[in-house]
């Protein structure tokens, strides 16, 4: 498996691979294939990762900036995260989010946040942290993962991609 940035000829298989990853999970709104386009066509996609295997793409994961109310700069938000259903559960996702986090720290990005299963999320250093703030999600499942030691307080706001449908 190689990991790499999407290309161009890409956009209509990373399509179909994130309408695919969510279409049978109840958390999932739906709407992650049209979130990725919005960004991409925004060009809000800072980092855009796919996974590609046997000669085809079998994962993908988007990285965009985030505002934090307290004016904080430098702030990137995780997801969404795609892995083609017959390849999920083998390491294709953690990989793509570990390459993700990498390139984010190169950049000089100061830290990261995901909307998700902190079960899962945990594993890459994501917590919970009362500073962080986003709309009425229990703050169980917002997390961030900071890369230096000054963590920013206050409600954090996705691109306007992410009310894609």
């Amino acid at each position: 498996m190689r990991i790499r940035a999407e290309r161009p000829e890409e956009v209509d298989e990373i399509r179909s691979l994130t309408t695919a990853a969510f279409r049978n999970l109840l958390y999932s709104s739906q709407t992650e294939a049209a979130i990725v386009d919005a960004l991409r066509d925004a060009g809000a996609l800072t980092i855009s990762l796919v996974a590609v295997q046997d000669g085809g793409v079998v994962g993908h994961v988007a990285f965009s900036a985030v505002t934090i109310s307290d004016g904080s700069n430098g702030w990137y938000g995780l997801g969404p995260v795609s892995v083609r259903p017959d390849r999920q559960r083998k390491g294709i996702g953690q990989a793509l989010i570990h390459k993700g986090l990498e390139l984010l720290q190169h950049i000089g990005a100061q830290g990261c946040v995901v909307l998700g299963d902190p079960g899962y999320y945990s594993r890459f250093g994501f917590r919970s942290d009362p500073r962080f703030r986003y709309a009425d999600v229990p703050p169980e499942y917002f997390q961030c993962l900071g890369f230096t030691e000054n963590l920013p307080r206050g409600e954090v706001s996705y691109h306007p991609g992410f009310g894609a449908s």
